[in-house]
């Protein structure tokens, strides 16, 4: 993947700022767990949706740091299982779309920092 920079959409910017707030993490940590969450919705995220339009730019190492090869795996098998490209700019472009649908979905369901332990121990309904 050649994506090096992660631009996010200014709504996810704010959200961002807010869940630092609320837990205390850093935006990398919050984009992690949003990535996975985002992964775990059966419908796919239409990267339209995030424009490019906040100054909050960060780069892919800082945001997957040591476990990157494991996030590009996880995505390329959410693309196998969607029907889509697991390269190029679709590929890119959908490892954006989770980063920023998961901050939002992450954003909907942590109003505090235990919260995020609730979130950890919560099955999904098929798990």
């Amino acid at each position: 993947m050649n994506l090096t920079r992660i631009r996010f959409c200014d709504e996810v910017d704010q959200r961002l700022r807010h869940l630092k707030g609320r837990t205390g993490l850093s935006a990398n940590l919050l984009c992690r767990i949003g990535f996975s969450l985002s992964l775990t919705e059966p419908t796919i995220p239409d990267p339209a949706l995030y424009p490019e339009d906040s100054s909050r730019e960060i780069e892919r190492g800082t945001l997957t740091g040591r476990y990157d090869p494991l996030f590009v795996a996880l995505l390329r098998q959410r693309c196998l299982s969607d029907g889509l490209p697991t390269h190029g700019e679709v590929f890119e472009a959908q490892f954006r779309a989770h980063m920023n649908r998961g901050v939002l979905l992450l954003y909907q369901q942590v109003k505090s920092l235990p919260d995020l332990c609730k979130l950890a121990t919560t099955k999904k309904p098929n798990g």
